[in-house]
């Protein structure tokens, strides 16, 4: 692979930092990644933010096809050019937000792998999309700044446990891959970086309706997380009553003096269920 910094000068292009850009520079670390992840030639490989090819190269000699998103369209030639001179055709780019795709669409056949160095500035709205339509998927590895990472995999009870926190591990298994310093991209971010791996589950206990009121209680309780859950749930963009939440909480053996940092999992389902009953 060019090294990005060479690639973008030669283009008179640059890292756009309103798209979060921090392209990985050190192939060794591209590989090593790679490896971790397990794909086989058989595997139907999704990449997110493909850049300039640092990850989609690697990838693409290991298996049949590979789908490569990119929304900055600056980058596109120089991506379909580094794939030119590695002589791999077995990759179809998309130049597209990856909000906006169908992930149904793509794994009609099988099941994604997705793999991405997410952009900082909307790797939680990627993830959150990924736990809705996570039955198109079978597990996924996927790169964020360190503290965000530290957000998603954090257990009830810190500051750091949160509405995204919540949200992925009711949907998902997940687990600590690799941490990335700084130096292994351009231009170097300050912080390190942390790759986590996905093992999406179906959660049959709730049918497509009720996951979306879990979803909103889980919102409604961290919008105001200093209060108490009966008035952080209380009005909002849900406009819940002091006396619904009161009786939901109730309902759901949940005293409404708690907060929504101090509930698992387990008790936000609760929770929720008493709401879709109580509607």
């Amino acid at each position: 692979m060019t090294h990005p910094g060479q690639l973008l000068k030669q283009n008179n292009l640059y890292a756009g930092k309103e798209l979060g850009q921090n392209f990985l520079s050190n192939p060794g670390t591209a590989r090593m990644i790679v490896e971790k992840t397990g794909i086989s030639k058989d595997t139907r490989v999704l990449e997110i933010g493909s850049g300039l090819g640092a990850l989609t190269i690697p990838i693409a000699k290991i298996v049949t096809r590979v789908t490569a998103v990119e929304k900055d369209s600056r980058l596109i030639p120089l991506l379909q050019q580094e794939l030119d001179n590695q002589n791999l055709q077995n990759v179809d780019i998309i130049n597209k937000d990856v909000l906006k795709i169908d992930l149904a669409e793509l794994s009609k056949d099988k099941k994604l792998v997705v793999i991405g160095n997410l952009p900082y500035n909307i790797s939680s709205q990627i993830l959150f999309k990924l736990v809705e339509e996570r039955n198109s998927i079978e597990k996924a590895f996927l790169m964020f700044q360190k503290e965000l990472a530290k957000r998603i995999i954090a257990p009830p009870g810190g500051r750091d446990y949160s509405r995204l926190s919540a949200v992925v591990q009711y949907a998902a298994d997940i687990s600590f891959v690799a941490t990335i310093g700084p130096a292994s991209f351009f231009p170097k971010p300050e912080v390190d970086s942390t790759i986590l791996k996905f093992n999406f589950f179906e959660t049959r206990a709730f049918n497509q309706e009720q996951e979306k009121v879990l979803f909103n209680v889980i919102k409604a309780a961290f919008s105001k997380r200093r209060k108490s859950l009966k008035n952080s749930m209380t009005g909002g963009e849900f406009d819940y009553t002091k006396q619904f939440v009161v009786q939901v909480l109730e309902l759901a053996g949940i005293d409404d003096q708690r907060r929504a940092e101090t509930l698992t999992v387990d008790e936000f389902k609760s929770l929720a269920l008493a709401v879709w009953e109580t509607l």
